[in-house]
């Protein structure tokens, strides 16, 4: 039994009764040797390759060797014991379809949408194209294994408006009903960024955050054609945190970061708010993901007020209260917010879905049912189970 092995799991406990769990946001990372089997033959040799250190494990990729770092994956582990470098024999495997699902049994979890690691950061252009159809066609192969239970996220580069497209549609025919985008577009060489995070590659925090000062920017109407397409097939835009990242690994700044990356988030949902996306696409639908929900109720209150007063001089091009779109067309996934719980009934905090973040460090893994009971208690059951099952389904439009 290796150190993040939990000695028991919700699921080992008979007092639940509030029915199935959709875990809006839980995260599958492929092993490392995936990429020399899904990447095409002209690509294989510029994989990435692990090298076993004597303190930890290396990942060796174009010229950088890093060490493996343990954040993202520390569940079933205390608070006290976590580590930020390691060995991925440390790891829990979480990629192993037949261990992922005892996992997701063990915690009491029926259903969850899937974050990956996605493509490569390469700065070599073929090989960073090649690593987007490698990393779906291995997740969804990954996914087949309980196709009820497993929703992975597909990946597209946002660096031109047609490619991204071309994707989509590549996406779409996969089974995909989710779109990862950065916060903002990237721009036209995907690999850098004017958003830096000392110790993460560029093209790490470029997949998340894309570049805030670009040329491309989601308000252009140029942007319009791929909202469309986007709606045509009902696929969900997610948002997975990248509005700031935190400063991973650095002791001085990682704290304070952490709960502004989640507020962070508020602008893009702003800008297609205030820039008629939703009016002109009323059937898009965006996953806040993991950014929490406690500010919801209040930033829709806040737009609104705001709004009645300066729509006028700003020539706004909206017709309905910010809050309507909030209601309508936005979404947001927590792990522990007993704020936006009880928020749950106020404009703009009515989408709201329940996730374990597993295996990262704020995972709720493997102790999901207790937690839920804590953060709820004096919440109607029917509100509980909109809140850990039904809005996920109502999202992702599967009921």
């Amino acid at each position: 039994m290796s150190e993040a092995d939990p000695v028991f799991g919700s699921a080992t406990k008979s007092d639940w009764n509030l029915g199935p769990i959709f875990d809006a946001d839980a995260h599958i990372d492929p092993p490392h040797d995936m990429w020399k089997e899904y990447l095409p033959a002209s690509q294989r040799d510029k994989a990435p390759w692990i090298e076993h250190g004597d303190d930890c494990d290396y990942i060796n990729f174009e010229g950088n060797r890093r060490p493996v770092m343990m954040i993202n994956n520390q569940a079933g582990r205390d608070g006290k014991n976590f580590k930020m470098k390691g060995r991925l024999s440390e790891q829990r495997n979480t990629y192993d379809p037949a261990k992922r699902l005892a996992d997701m049994d063990l915690d009491g979890i029926d259903q969850a949408i899937l974050f990956g690691g996605g493509p490569l950061g390469s700065f070599d252009n073929d090989l960073y194209l090649a690593s987007f159809d490698a990393f779906s066609r291995w997740v969804m192969d990954w996914a087949s294994n309980a196709p009820h239970r497993l929703f992975p996220v597909g990946h597209a580069p946002m660096r031109d408006i047609d490619e991204t497209i071309s994707h989509v549609h590549r996406l779409a025919k996969m089974g995909f009903k989710m779109l990862q985008l950065p916060a903002f577009p990237q721009n036209a060489e995907a690999w850098k960024t004017s958003s830096e995070i000392k110790n993460m590659k560029s093209g790490q925090v470029s997949a998340q955050t894309g570049d805030p000062k670009g040329a491309l920017q989601y308000y252009q109407p140029e942007f319009d054609r791929l909202w469309k397409v986007l709606s045509d097939y009902g696929m969900v835009i997610t948002f997975h945190l990248g509005g700031r990242v935190p400063r991973f690994g650095e002791k001085q700044h990682f704290l304070p970061d952490m709960p502004m990356s989640k507020l962070a988030m508020a602008e893009p949902i702003g800008i297609f708010i205030f820039n008629g996306i939703f009016e002109r696409f009323p059937d898009l639908r965006i996953g806040s993901m993991e950014s929490g929900v406690g500010w919801f109720a209040w930033y829709a209150e806040y737009c609104d007020r705001t709004w009645e007063k300066q729509r006028y001089w700003t020539e706004s091009v909206i017709d309905k209260l910010p809050s309507y779109y909030m209601d309508q067309n936005i979404w947001g996934s927590f792990i522990q917010d007993r704020t936006g719980i009880l928020a749950r009934d106020l404009p703009g905090g009515r989408n709201i879905m329940w996730s374990s973040d597993y295996p990262h460090s704020e995972t709720t893994f493997p102790n999901s049912h207790a937690i839920i009971k804590r953060d709820f208690a004096g919440v109607p059951d029917e509100a509980i189970r909109d809140i850990i099952c039904n809005n996920a389904k109502r999202l992702l439009r599967l009921d």
